[in-house]
């Protein structure tokens, strides 16, 4: 009697005494994934861990961390820019005061960091 792997085609090897199946993961494609595919990885791991496993088993999970790693970083670097100008932090200031203009530019990048970790990585 064949199981209902065996009847849809799959195929069993064997290690010592127990039968493996051969599974393939269907997407083989090369995604670069960085520090925010990272963090969304460790969140979907540890919050939503049967959306995890589907992805991981769909074969769409690196995709996926691509494509949020790729948003995150031109999020960042919109709101980045468009908080510099609000705020008036120009390369005239990093002429003057650069330890002034070094504290703002870390306090913009740490709120829109904050932002996009909000958005896009814990949503």
């Amino acid at each position: 009697m064949k199981s209902l792997f065996e009847e849809m085609g799959g195929t069993y090897r064997q290690e010592g005494n127990y039968l493996i199946p051969n599974l393939v993961l269907l997407d083989t494609g090369n995604y670069q994934i960085g520090k925010y595919g990272r963090m969304r990885r460790s969140y979907l791991k540890e919050h939503h861990p049967i959306l995890y496993n589907n992805y991981l088993l769909e074969g769409r999970l690196f995709r996926h961390l691509s494509e949020i790693d790729h948003a995150c970083n031109e999020r960042m670097e919109i709101i980045v820019t468009a908080m510099t100008k609000q705020e008036g932090v120009a390369e005239a200031l990093k002429a003057t005061d650069q330890m002034e203009w070094v504290r703002r530019m870390n306090s913009i990048r740490n709120r829109a960091e904050e932002i996009v970790l909000t958005e896009l990585v814990y949503a």
